[in-house]
């Protein structure tokens, strides 16, 4: 392997964390990654001087161009939609925390409840908050990365840090408790017992289900602790009755796969887990999202 390809390799997994959490989906984001591999690769490697900040800032670019143009096919997806869901360990995202940041909270995540968020802003805003949240990039190559002034990016990293903030819980749940609430969850809506999903959901849950038109699925979000306790006890008998339930990591958070009898994927359920009950519910059932877990 020569210097040029060695470098590039050694900071792959860093590229394909970015372009996930810019992008949502495994495919471009893998897309990206290699667009960016054949920007380097035709590179005079003697003229950069930093190629970890000459990477980034090339996929970041291509992230955005990408990005733009998901913007408008998602405006005629078929109900909601949702990115597609990273099963247990599938693959490692790796990003270099903030020095103020606490270790594993930002940096590594990687849940749906984020991401989500981050569906609600530009891809300069998004781009902007990634790159100084979870890259450590100083303004001034933030600057450099968009191609904007500094006081710009500040802007753009401040209405980026209000909106994520508005929308994610103060406090990570115990990664234990939280498996516990996904069991005790999952368990109940295979029951199909309205009165105990309700009791383990906040007032204002939300159910987000996405089917992309492919597969059966709630074509809005539903609102409401008793609305989303009767989404489910309505679907509990209508399902397949021998689906198997698998608990997983989803996005690194607790959550439950489901599979059909021959062992293809049915769907992936992650949680957004607040104050010890469940705020959201996420619901993957579009099978191009799930194409790439594999067969139990």
């Amino acid at each position: 392997m020569d210097d040029k390809t060695e470098t590039f390799e050694r900071h792959r997994r860093r590229l394909f964390g970015l372009a996930y959490r810019m992008l949502g989906t495994v495919g471009d984001a893998e897309d990206a990654v290699q667009d960016t591999w054949l920007r380097w690769h035709r590179a005079d490697a003697a003229k950069i001087e930093t190629p970890e900040a000459w990477l980034v800032t090339a996929c970041t670019r291509l992230c955005i161009d990408r990005l733009r143009a998901a913007r408008t096919e998602r405006e005629h997806y078929t109900g909601t939609w949702l990115p597609e869901p990273i099963i247990g360990p599938l693959i490692e995202l790796e990003v270099a925390p903030a020095p103020d940041m606490v270790p594993g909270e930002l940096a590594d995540d990687l849940s749906m409840a984020l991401l989500v968020v981050m569906e609600r802003l530009s891809p300069a805003e998004r781009t902007a908050w990634l790159l100084r949240e979870a890259f450590d990039y100083d303004y001034g190559q933030l600057a450099v990365a968009l191609k904007k002034t500094e006081p710009a990016c500040r802007q753009l990293v401040s209405r980026a840090q209000k909106h994520i903030a508005e929308a994610r819980p103060r406090f990570a749940a115990d990664a234990g408790a939280a498996r516990a609430l996904a069991a005790k969850f999952t368990a109940a809506t295979q029951a199909g017992d309205v009165a105990q999903i309700a009791g383990l959901l906040t007032e204002d849950a939300m159910l987000w289900s996405d089917g992309g038109g492919k597969a059966q699925a709630a074509l809005n979000i539903i609102h409401g602790a008793d609305k989303v306790a009767r989404f489910f006890g309505g679907i509990a008998f209508k399902q397949p009755g021998d689906l198997r339930r698998v608990p997983c990591l989803i996005n690194r958070q607790p959550g439950v796969m489901t599979y059909e009898a021959d062992g293809r994927p049915y769907s992936a359920m992650g949680f957004d887990i607040r104050d010890g009950v469940v705020h959201t519910v996420f619901i993957v059932r579009n099978p191009d999202k799930l194409a790439r877990v594999p067969a139990l």
